[in-house]
């Protein structure tokens, strides 16, 4: 069998090779240059270079590219673009231009955002040319019209483009709906139906022409689909396929899940989507069923969800699970009385409860036996096809109705129960899957069952479930790498015995020389996979020193991959770079596991503590790990049904460095949000998904606004305070020379407006600009040097201190700049500011990389924090330029440390104090020593007594411990 042909990289040109090519000479004669000097535009040359470098070369995305360079899109297409004389060749070339211009990821607009007009007639043409069915457009370029709609449909952000979307997604695409179906749903929301009864009547007195351009406009997106349609049923389910067909489907499917992503273009096109069952024609389409359909399935799969999404397509409201529950029964219960009401034959199904009719098989026994046109009548009572005798009665087969009537109203899964059965590991058929994971090798070119990171989300769940996705297939990306790169320093080579022979070495890979699952624990309530699975790996370190200790310092949680090849090359076979990987290894399956910990000699995990590990005797390791419990119950239901167990077959143990290795943490944190009903505050919701004006999020815009706050060390005097709020004026109730930080600052323009809000009667005025300052003593903390609090001896800025009030407020606080212009020193004091205003809470510090939150840490050391309120979690403590721990590990350390020098405090106050006995020995002891000895003697101190302990029987003074 011959394999796939090698991948070879397409490389940008050479300037060399750009300033002599023909493109570059033909733009220095038309259209690079000094304007005034240029020739007058002649369509024929547009039309030669769309025929020789554009459709000539089937789009080769090399020769685009030369154009691109030149600037032939903003110097000379667009600048003699005409809706009424332009040809096809150049509208094509400016599709084209567009499309590599998001290609090459490059903004794509500038040139069109002045010209609205004439952007309205390059969409209407080029509307007009993708439903064209003439031999005009072949079916690579009207694949490009649709590329270059999805690029607008995902550009709303620019006013031309989405003054011409709003026309085709508006509420009168409801034109296209059948009659039934549009009484219907008018009827469920009666807001609805006093805006069509307007828009009908302001139709109505509209000329034929603007009424022909307005029905093309509402109808384009129903036209497009019944084209769709047409192709998708000319491709058969064996035999030659057309693959330009091929490609066109997927761009179509591409288009629709994008519009269907986005609120606004979703609103009322869902509905009409539903109308044409545009996802059931899929289904039954036999694209699907080939092996060039793969593609199409995963986008048919992402459509599908999208189009069952959980939110409410008028308002933009999320449901809830309950919400969606309701819907289903309200589905189905109708279903019930109108099969009670007018048809017999369902008689049974109408009389069972909603459970046990709900799922797929259920529904198939009961409306299976009946005929095409009993299914018919069920459709046409639901409003889902047109009446009996109706003019627009189509003819459906049985199987379609069949899966039209039983996806509609069969029980599916929450998205949230979907993403909890998710096993967080990437497997090989994600690893080596192109359509989610490409390759290094990709240019763009092609379209990708991925979802993307727009302006504006449907959800919180689905912005974080589009990042959920992003992230895990990033990583799936670096995995795969590492895998394919310890695989063939492995070299795993088919050996005489038919078995599998390494004969090279890998520093981050071993072979397994045992693997057993030791516990498969039971399911949580109301769940299908084991709470949890554990194994044990055996591998043997026959390695240098240096690799058995960075194996056997495989920490508590880190991720490793187990790996089966079965390789088919005799021994001595090279593995080449250029060919698949997966055939030259023979690989079969990859699993993901994480560490517990190292097996000692007795069997028994050993616990990570603050001293050094055993020394274990021997190269042979075990170590336990958990396997995903997801994972494994699917991997276990393949076995139920004849198939291999994967877990009797490893061979292989990767390991992969600490520092790119966190992914699984990062996944199940955002997981967890979405279990979470609040994740995000109220005034940050809209924000996030890309809705209202991010300036609300401002602290000025904040309901909850402090006016009093404490400053700490934040001014060095009361002369910086004054300069750092220019438009500000100071008073307050101490004399000049009393005026010493720290300060406590109220601004009385907050007081203010708090009071007009609360509906107080004072005039609306202008509210006052004045600070009112209030200088405090730091409470005595000890005797001793080091209790005396850090100071910041940094002079800020007007602009520094703003954003430091700013991040002292409730809002979002963005602090913005080039290298050395204080963002961390601002950071940091705002971070000792919050503390000592707000202690009972908690703050929590996220930087992009170990050396940024080094630097924050490093700084915060510095001022006055109490150590023992700081802990640096994950990697790159060690670069820490301090002799203090502040990991986990050395905090514990640190608090064990403070309780010894706070009892040897103890114990030369009890021998100043002449008491006997081991009052140092506890805390609880040092305790009972401070209750019973310390008071009384202080007591004693400042009441003057006389030293008869008799008189001892009043209350003793509220003095806090030491």
């Amino acid at each position: 069998m011959v394999g796939p042909a090698p991948k070879t990289r397409g490389f940008a040109p050479t300037v060399e090779q750009m300033q002599q090519d023909v493109v570059t000479k033909l733009a220095r004669q038309n259209w690079l240059g000094d304007p005034a000097q240029r020739p007058v535009f002649d369509p024929q040359i547009t039309a030669e270079v769309y025929s020789r470098d554009i459709l000539g070369t089937q789009f080769s995305s090399r020769r685009i590219m030369m154009l691109e360079f030149s600037q032939y899109l903003e110097n000379y297409l667009w600048p003699n673009f005409c809706p009424q004389k332009s040809s096809l060749a150049q509208v094509m070339s400016i599709v084209v231009m567009v499309n590599e211009k998001f290609r090459e990821r490059v903004p794509a607009w500038e040139c069109f955002k002045t010209a609205s007009e004439r952007f309205k007639g390059l969409f209407n043409v080029v509307m007009e040319s993708s439903l064209s069915d003439d031999g005009d457009i072949s079916l690579q370029e009207q694949t490009h019209l649709l590329l270059f709609l999805n690029h607008c449909f995902n550009s709303l952000e620019v006013d031309v483009i989405r003054q011409e979307v709003q026309k085709v997604v508006s509420l009168q695409m409801w034109e296209c709906l059948l009659p039934s179906r549009l009484e219907q749903e008018l009827k469920t929301t009666p807001r609805l139906k006093k805006i069509w009864t307007a828009l009908q009547k302001r139709d109505a007195k509209a000329d034929d022409g603007t009424r022909a351009s307005q029905r093309f406009a509402r109808h384009f997106l129903h036209d497009l689909i019944q084209k769709f349609l047409k192709i998708l049923d000319t491709i058969p389910v064996t035999g030659s396929a057309d693959m330009s067909k091929v490609r066109y489907c997927e761009r179509f499917m591409e288009l629709m899940v994008d519009i269907q992503a986005l609120l606004h273009t979703r609103r009322f096109f869902n509905t009409l989507l539903d109308n044409a069952h545009l996802v059931t024609h899929c289904i039954r389409s036999g694209l699907r069923q080939r092996d060039e359909g793969h593609l199409f399935d995963q986008l048919l799969d992402m459509l599908k969800f999208y189009a069952g999404f959980e939110i409410n397509d008028l308002t933009g409201e999320a449901f809830t699970d309950h919400d969606m529950t309701n819907l289903h029964y309200n589905k189905i219960s109708s279903l019930q009385k109108a099969a009670f009401k007018h048809f017999g034959e369902l008689r049974r199904f109408s009389l069972s409860n909603v459970a046990s009719v709900d799922t797929r098989d259920s529904l198939l026994k009961h409306f299976g036996s009946l005929d095409t046109e009993k299914l018919y009548e069920i459709a046409a009572y639901l409003h889902l096809v047109p009446p009996v005798g109706d003019e627009q009665q189509q003819s459906f087969s049985k199987d379609f109705l069949l899966e039209l009537l039983i996806s509609r109203h069969e029980r599916r899964p929450s998205q949230l129960e979907a993403l909890n059965e998710m096993p967080l590991y990437p497997t090989e058929e994600i690893l080596w899957d192109e359509n989610i994971v490409p390759t290094e090798y990709f240019s763009g070119e092609g379209c990708l069952a991925l979802p993307k990171l727009n302006l504006q989300f449907l959800t919180l769940h689905d912005y974080l479930l589009r990042n959920f996705n992003l992230f895990r297939l990033e990583t799936t990306y670096e995995i795969r790498q590492d895998i394919e790169d310890q695989v063939r320093r492995l070299k795993p080579w088919k050996s005489e015995d038919g078995g599998c022979y390494f004969g090279g070495w890998a520093r981050m890979a071993q072979p397994i020389m045992g693997f057993s699952v030791v516990e498969v624990a039971k399911p949580n309530i109301g769940e299908k996979q084991p709470s949890s699975v554990r194994a044990d790996v055996m591998v043997t370190l026959s390695v240098r020193r240096e690799v058995k200790k960075e194996w056997e310092a495989l920490r508590k949680h880190d991720v490793a991959f187990l790996v089966t090849v079965r390789p088919t090359r005799q021994i001595g076979t090279p593995f080449l770079l250029k060919e698949p990987f997966v055939p030259q290894a023979g690989l079969l399956y990859v699993r993901g596991c994480e560490i517990e910990g190292m097996l000692d000699t007795e069997g028994k995990v050993i616990e990570e503590g603050i001293g050094p590990p055993p020394e274990l005797p021997g190269a042979t390791r075990t170590w336990r790990v958990w396997l995903d419990g997801n994972q494994y119950q699917k991997d276990m239901e393949k076995v139920s049904q004849g198939g291999e167990d994967v877990y009797e077959t490893f061979n292989i143990l990767i390991r992969r460095k600490p520092k790119e290795n966190n992914f699984k943490a990062v996944l199940e944190t955002i997981r967890d949000l979405m279990n979470t009903e609040c994740v995000v505050p109220a005034w940050l919701h809209d924000i996030i998904l890309g809705y209202g004006d991010p300036a609300s999020a401002h602290y000025s815009k904040m309901p909850k606004q402090v006016a009093t706050m404490d400053w700490n060390d934040t001014f060095l005097n009361m002369e910086h305070l004054r300069s750092s709020f220019p438009h500000h004026e100071t008073s307050s109730a101490v004399d000049e020379s009393m005026l010493k930080p720290p300060f406590r600052l109220t601004f009385k323009e907050v007081k203010e407006s708090k009071k007009r809000k609360a509906g107080d009667k004072t005039e609306e005025a202008s509210a006052r600009k004045e600070i009112f300052v209030e200088p405090h003593v730091i409470p005595n903390r000890g005797p001793y040097l080091y209790n005396q609090p850090k100071k910041n001896a940094i002079a800020f800025t007007p602009t520094q201190i703003e954003a430091i009030r700013s991040g002292m407020q409730p809002g979002l606080t963005m602090v913005v700049g080039p290298p050395g212009t204080g963002k961390t020193d601002v950071a940091v004091q705002i971070i000792s500011n919050i503390y000592h205003n707000f202690p009972d809470q908690r703050t929590l510090i996220v930087t992009h990389s170990n050396q940024a939150l080094n630097q924050l840490f490093e700084k915060i050391i510095a001022l006055d924090i109490d150590e023992r309120h700081l802990l640096r979690l994950g990697h790159g403590e060690e670069a820490l330029e301090t002799e203090k721990d502040f990991s986990r590990y050395g905090r514990v350390n640190y608090v064990l440390a403070k309780r010894l020098e706070l009892l040897a405090e103890v114990a030369r106050l009890q021998e100043s104090l002449g008491v006997s006995g081991d009052v140092s020995y506890t805390c609880e002891t040092a305790g009972h020593f401070f209750l019973y000895q310390v008071k009384i003697e202080l007591y004693l101190l400042f009441t003057n007594s006389e030293t008869k302990q008799e008189k001892y029987s009043v209350q003793l003074l509220d003095v806090d411990l030491f």
